[in-house]
Order: structure tokens, then C-alpha cells, then sequence
């Protein structure tokens, strides 16, 4: 029954932490443009075959 004694005290800690992060990426930021990663990893492969491509036209 003591372990309780530690273990709440613990949960706490992790609950303002967890707390602080959330307002931490917020304040920073970090979920302004949710879809621009999203579109990144979508469309990144058609950018380096496009460069690709012009490299090889740019050559000829």
C-alpha cells in the first residue's frame, strides 16, 4: 500500500509533463500546417524523377 505513496506522486509529474510538451509544440508551432508532411512524403519522389529528368534534357 505504500507504493502508492510513490507511484501517484509520479503520475503527477508525467501529467504536467506531458502537459508542458503539449503546450510547448503548440506555442512553437508545430501543428500550424498538418498536411504539408503529409504532402511531402506524398509528392517528394515526383520532384527528384522532374530534376531528374531536366538534367538529362539539360545535357542532350
Amino acid at each position: 500500500m505504500s507504493i502508492i505513496y510513490i507511484l501517484i506522486p509520479i503520475a503527477i509529474l508525467f501529467v504536467i509533463i506531458a502537459i508542458g510538451v503539449f503546450f510547448w509544440a503548440v506555442k512553437s508551432e508545430q501543428f500550424s500546417d498538418l498536411n504539408k508532411q503529409g504532402h511531402s512524403i506524398l509528392f517528394e519522389d515526383d520532384k527528384e524523377q522532374h530534376n531528374k529528368s531536366n538534367d538529362r534534357d539539360k545535357s542532350v
